[in-house]
């Protein structure tokens, strides 16, 4: 009779063991750290700011300095034509170039920001958002 439960016993063992390896995602590590997530940010992934790209910390710098900016087209207006940002007017949303080393264009990385101290980042070009904690 012992041996019937056996397997049972094993296979939920090997799902706690599965579990505890990899049920952790960089959002569950972001919270355990102390980070807590803003409303704004829903149920959208989460990134800290310091687990950012280099390039996209520079750019956060250049943002809360003013600029100036290397490319023509940051600080323009972000549409959000995709509808994964939270629905705002048009005008709310504004992006800014991540430059990507190798890249001989602008790049598929971006930050976008609301008016609302709001900060995303793209490294697939508007295909998915990370809220940025800071």
């Amino acid at each position: 009779m012992l041996l019937r439960f056996v397997p049972r016993v094993l296979a939920g063992a090997l799902v706690c063991l599965v579990v505890l390896l990899t049920g952790c995602s960089s959002t569950d590590a972001d919270a355990r750290a102390g980070a807590s997530t803003p409303a704004w940010a829903g149920d959208m992934a989460t990134v800290q700011e310091d687990r950012l790209p280099a390039e996209a910390r520079e750019t956060l710098a250049l943002i809360d300095e003013g600029g100036p900016y290397p490319y023509a087209k940051d600080g323009a207006v972000f549409g959000n034509f995709e509808g994964l940002l939270p629905q705002q007017k048009r005008g709310y949303y504004h992006e800014y170039t991540v430059p990507t080393p190798g890249s001989r264009d602008r790049g598929a990385r971006r930050i976008v920001t609301g008016q609302g101290g709001e900060i995303y980042y793209t490294g697939d070009h508007y295909n998915s958002f990370r809220a940025v904690l800071r």
